[in-house]
């Protein structure tokens, strides 16, 4: 039955509660492994969130399911493995997921890209435009003669370009791909250094805000990239550092950027600020509190519904994991295939770490908690999750080492762990208080020293044998 569903590829559904679905074909390298469809909550903060999950069957399929109003590029991923595909509302894909490339450079931990292919695809469909589009960009460069481009001679070619792209595309009815031919060649003329308000009068200038456009908001993001920080730094811009660290006044701030009279839009300008309070959080010439309390305002008193999405988004990302915070809970699983709360072991510290088998580094890591488990068992509660994908490698590794005989869990495609704790390699540390506060957070590894910290808050405490002090 799900063969017959898998050649139905892009087929119109009616809308139910999820009205995108992807039906896919894995390569018999992934089999059992879980495969994920994540999204971007937007465009600024380019926080990813997950949307589906599925686990590969025997045979190599899948299925995933997304709720969208919007045409929008997803991300598919199966381990460190991610590709990207657009889909549109009210569609059902069938799209087929590639082995890892053998030659290529996969350094552990870190994400590989694959291309994914989109079946029954014609050649108006949107996926296969872009690629279509891609390639000629491509072929630009392939077929040139020229060993050297000057900026000019880039310019003039991508003028070119521009015209009998028109003319390639000009039957072509699709708006998000019309969306994405401008905005390709705004972000390509933004990197050979156009004029930025040249650029600014044809692609922003009296234009919409296209929050939910991949692609405008990609240029949008570049044009204005250090915008905020710059300004701060002209005659007109200087007290913006006094209206955020001496004043933490959203009001203050927003006066201040009145000055500029190339940014009229009120709308455009706040979203300037956000953009630009992003990058002063993590700034050493700001205040973190006062930058938080600077988007707080602006989240409480914005008119604009994206903008408060967006300081939402901004503000989860600075509460999320950071040292004092509420460490959050998880479920994962033991080897009994039970599931299992972190906040199981309230009470009292928790060393918590996620690893991988297939990691060396983690595993050394792994073998150096036996030695503080020994010590500090009476006072810490050593937690471990597993991120490999397959249970019966977990069980493995479980049973080949058997020193380890703390609690050891397995991230599987129901539990949550790796994703409440944002875990992007095949490691990371975190220490817990009794009251389940993040007391370090990252927390050093025991490579790095945790059992000096573990000695000085579990040392006792002398008693004081001075006559009259306590």
């Amino acid at each position: 039955m799900r063969l017959i569903f898998f050649i139905i590829f892009s087929t119109y559904v009616s809308c139910y509660a999820q009205n995108i679905t992807i039906k896919g074909k894995a390569h018999a390298s992934h089999i059992g492994k879980e495969v994920v469809l994540s999204d971007y909550t937007d465009y600024i903060t380019y926080n990813i969130t997950k949307e589906s999950s599925d686990t590969i069957d025997k045979d190599g399929y899948f299925e995933l399911k997304l709720q969208s109003k919007n045409t929008k590029p997803i991300l598919i991923n199966i381990h460190n493995l991610v590709g990207k595909i657009y889909v549109q509302p009210n569609f059902v894909y069938g799209i087929y997921f590639p082995a890892e490339d053998s030659t290529a450079n996969n350094q552990e931990g870190t994400e590989t890209t694959v291309d994914i292919s989109v079946y029954g695809k014609d050649s108006t469909e949107l996926n296969a435009l872009i690629i279509d589009f891609n390639t000629q960009y491509n072929n630009l460069f392939i077929n040139s003669t020229d060993k050297y481009l000057s900026p000019a001679k880039l310019n003039t070619l991508l003028d070119t370009f521009l015209i009998t792209s028109k003319k390639r595309y000009k039957n072509i009815k699709n708006p998000y791909f019309k969306n994405y031919l401008e905005y390709s060649f705004a972000n390509f003329f933004s990197s050979t250094s156009r004029s930025k308000t040249l650029l600014n009068k044809l692609f922003i200038d009296k234009k919409a805000i296209q929050y939910t456009n991949f692609e405008y908001m990609q240029f949008f993001n570049a044009h204005f990239k250090g915008y905020l920080k710059a300004y701060a730094s002209t005659k007109n811009g200087g007290s913006i550092y006094n209206s955020i660290n001496a004043f933490a006044d959203y009001k203050d701030l927003q006066n201040q950027l009145k000055g500029d009279k190339s940014i009229e839009n009120d709308t455009l300008r706040e979203l300037l600020i956000l953009k630009g309070l992003i990058d002063f959080y993590y700034s050493p010439d700001f205040d973190k509190k006062q930058v938080q309390s600077v988007i707080e305002q602006l989240y409480r008193e914005t008119r604009v519904q994206a903008h408060k999405n967006i300081a939402f988004n901004m503000l989860q990302t600075i509460y999320q994991l950071q040292p004092g915070a509420q460490a959050p809970d998880f479920i994962a699983y033991n080897k009994a295939g039970q599931s299992v709360n972190l906040y199981n072991y309230r009470g009292k510290y928790i060393y918590l770490n996620f690893f991988s088998s297939e990691s060396e580094t983690s595993q050394k890591e792994m073998q150096k908690i036996i030695d503080l488990k020994k010590k500090f068992n009476d006072k810490v509660t050593f937690i471990s999750v597993c991120l490999d994908d397959s249970v019966k490698t977990y069980k493995a590794y479980l049973k080949s080492n058997p020193k380890q005989d703390w609690i050891i869990l397995h991230q599987t495609q129901n539990s949550t762990a790796k994703q409440n704790y944002n875990i992007k390699t095949l490691s990371g540390f975190f220490f817990i208080n009794h009251q389940m506060q993040l007391a370090q957070s990252p927390a050093l590894m025991p490579s790095e020293g945790i059992e000096y910290k573990f000695n000085a808050l579990f040392r006792p405490r002398k008693k004081n044998t001075i006559i009259g002090v306590r």
